[in-house]
């Protein structure tokens, strides 16, 4: 990668961190295995950067994680030999990844599903046809066999899949129901979080008003594209961050402050989820009801 204008005189280590999206503390191991070269030379971590550089990051194969079958409980929403429904608590990641090696939804699945579920996305994430972040809640459904995921996936690309959450924001939309489309990418700067980038991939969201208080909305929001944490970077963009989502400017009102035991991340939940059946073809709707702290808050709104 040759550096740029904007990258000149950073060091080294925060370069490498900013690129990859891993902690600084890896990209300085990184750097110190002789992993990173500049203009083919091993530098220090603190090496500042000046135009024109060539920073080479040799890619190191991904730790093989042990995927075990975990008794994990889980809200089966629906589960048919092709398909599986799960309402996913908030808190509850979806697949390994280092840090998150255990306690997934995957390694709850390998236990009650005993392998019957679709191989196409390897080991680490058997079944898993799309995924919701770990402080969201609600519904996602997982492909029992290879047939099932591919038609589920070709759904998803093709926009045939309806998902609806439900969410609080802060403040009030200029009018009740609305689109954001706005293109999304990694964030330049911060590369942990996305953002609204131009030059993005194309990220397209509904909303509707359900309720409104005094600082707050209630709303129903419906994916037509599933980029990364799309309606979390959209309201942010729009300026009405969802509440406890510190990430994307939640988490600031004296509401969120006095309620903190309530909030456990964004306050998002995965309402509805409606696609043709892999097997029959007919339409399928599930719904679900909202997280208890999700109502509470609602309730304590109400009576402001």
């Amino acid at each position: 990668m040759k550096i740029s204008s904007e990258n000149v005189k950073k060091r080294l280590d925060v370069y490498v961190f900013e690129e990859l999206g891993t902690t600084r503390s890896s990209a300085q191991t990184l750097i110190e295995e002789g992993l990173v070269t500049v203009n083919g030379k091993v530098e220090n971590k603190n090496y500042r950067l000046r135009e024109n550089d060539i920073v080479e990051i040799e890619e190191q194969e991904p730790k093989e994680l042990n995927v075990e079958a975990e008794n994990i409980p889980l809200d089966i929403v629906f589960e048919d030999d092709d398909i599986i429904v799960i309402n996913k608590p908030s808190g509850m990641v979806v697949h390994p990844a280092p840090g998150n090696e255990s306690g997934t939804l995957v390694n709850a699945l390998l236990y009650h599903c005993k392998g019957s579920l679709s191989g196409i996305n390897g080991v680490i994430r058997p079944g898993i046809v799309h995924r919701i972040d770990k402080d969201t809640s609600g519904l996602l459904v997982v492909a029992k066999n290879d047939e099932s995921h591919v038609f589920l996936s070709s759904l998803l690309k093709d926009h045939g899949i309806k998902r609806v959450y439900h969410a609080i924001v802060v403040g009030h939309f200029k009018e009740n129901n609305g689109t954001v489309n706005a293109p999304i990418a990694r964030h330049p700067i911060d590369r942990k979080k996305m953002a609204v980038v131009y030059g993005g991939r194309e990220a397209i969201t509904h909303y509707e008003v359900i309720e409104e208080y005094p600082s707050f909305t209630y709303a129903r929001f419906q994916l037509e594209t599933g980029r990364t944490h799309q309606i979390r970077v959209h309201t942010s963009y729009i300026g009405h961050p969802i509440i406890g989502d510190e990430v994307y400017g939640g988490g600031k009102t004296t509401f969120e402050k006095n309620n903190k035991s309530l909030l456990d991340g964004q306050i998002l939940h995965a309402k509805i989820l409606s696609f043709p059946h892999p097997r029959t073809k007919e339409i399928v709707t599930f719904e679900c009801d909202l997280p208890s702290n999700f109502e509470k808050l609602l309730e304590r709104l109400r009576n402001i």
